[in-house]
């Protein structure tokens, strides 16, 4: 008897009966446009006009449904009223699979929903009348309830008051019957189509990787900036008062860098609030030595060997070599014994070879003893070459040396 009256005490069953009685109540100025064939056919039988104005004006209200505006309010409506979790609609999306189908199913959702809200309105209207005037003959009188030419007699005393309650809770009940069939049936009508699910999840897929190479480009720009920048203010401190000009190089080095470095971040959080951000800062081979002179000013000894026509390395695959090399020298100078730094770069026909070995150990050179890391960066490095369709390496070489070497195919930018 409890679970019975739970439904009527929540808000969604009162709101979705309204919603209901709105959508009947919207269709009644196309009536007089459905009574019109009925009007021009006064020989037909009273059945036949009966059917012909309902199936016309289904027809109407159907055709109604076709404007894109009418769904978007009805979405929106049951979004609120049914408590239906519908996206919103897919304003001008084209989507393939089946369109005839996709197109009639918010006319056939109106027509529903006007048909309900109609029986709805009238079977409970007529049981709420009836278990309010019944009760009303109590004192010996007798009640006559007609519906389509059938007469109920209904005798006072008890017998009218329980028969009140019995149309009550039926009226109830159909309130509660209104807001199920409508709830049920707006994510099968209103809700996105098989097509536009697929829209939506590749839209939806588009915006995962372009937030996921955010992220990628975040960490390695401003990871990398805040390391270099952390030991060449150490390198600066140290050298303050017996080297003024290398502390006045590291200092510009860190200006540099951190430049660079707020070119990257505010295009990052450009897109991330969705404005209309600048064309992204693009780091490509081009940009190494900048790079291997920033890690002199840090202190690091470099060892660059490079082969190849790495101005030739165009796109993609240029711009990925960058970053994996940023990230290989930023773990060196994290994690690095503070020894030379071997870095490798052979551009050929087929791609692109990058080595980066470093000695393991104790730090020897000046700056902080550790690093806080995520954790992140070796598998980033490792999704970023599969995406390109090269080979990952990265592992002890020996027992005082870390290697990360990695090829990148000339066809996996493509």
């Amino acid at each position: 008897m409890i679970r019975g009256i739970r439904p009527l005490l929540r808000g969604s069953t009162y709101s979705g009966v309204l919603f209901a009685y709105c959508g009947a109540l919207a269709s009644l100025p196309l009536l007089p446009f459905a009574l019109l064939p009925a009007l021009s056919w006064r020989s037909a039988p009273e059945g036949v006009q009966i059917a012909l104005v309902l199936l016309v004006w289904a027809v109407l209200v159907g055709v109604a449904g076709l404007a894109r505006p009418v769904r978007r309010a009805l979405v929106v409506s049951a979004r609120r009223l049914l408590r239906v979790p519908l996206p919103n609609p897919a304003a001008g999306r084209r989507t393939s699979g089946s369109p005839g189908v996709n197109r009639w199913r918010t006319p056939l959702w109106l027509v529903l929903h006007v048909a309900v809200g109609w029986v709805g309105a009238l079977a409970s209207g007529v049981l709420f009348i009836m278990g309010l005037s019944l009760p009303g003959n109590w004192l010996g009188g007798e009640a006559r309830a007609s519906l389509f030419g059938t007469s109920v007699r209904v005798s006072g005393g008890w017998s009218s008051w329980v028969v009140a309650a019995v149309c009550i809770l039926l009226a109830a009940a159909v309130c509660v019957l209104v807001t199920k069939t409508l709830r049920w049936s707006a994510p099968r009508l209103l809700g996105p189509s098989a097509a536009e699910r697929l829209a939506l999840a590749a839209e939806r897929e588009l915006l995962l990787a372009e937030r996921n190479r955010i992220a990628h480009e975040l960490h390695d720009s401003i990871g990398h900036t805040l390391t270099a920048a952390t030991i060449q203010a150490a390198v600066a401190g140290e050298v303050l008062s017996a080297d003024p000009a290398a502390a006045r190089a590291a200092m510009r080095s860190i200006e540099e860098s951190t430049r660079a470095a707020l070119e990257d971040l505010d295009y990052v959080l450009g897109v991330l609030r969705e404005e209309q951000s600048g064309t992204a800062p693009t780091r490509t081979l081009a940009d190494l030595p900048e790079l291997l002179d920033r890690l002199r000013h840090a202190g690091a000894v470099v060892e660059p060997e490079l082969s190849g026509a790495l101005a030739q390395v165009q796109g993609t695959l240029s711009r990925a070599a960058y970053r994996i090399l940023q990230e290989g020298l930023t773990n060196a100078l994290r994690h690095g014994a503070g020894g030379p730094i071997e870095v490798r770069v052979a551009a050929g026909p087929d791609g692109v070879d990058l080595t980066v070995v470093n000695r393991t150990g104790a730090r020897t050179g000046p700056g902080p003893d550790t690093f806080p890391t995520s954790g992140h960066g070796l598998p980033g490095l490792a999704e970023r070459v599969k995406l390109l369709h090269g080979e990952f390496r990265s592992g002890p070489d020996g027992t005082q040396h870390w290697r990360l070497a990695c090829r990148l195919p000339a066809g996996g930018s493509a």
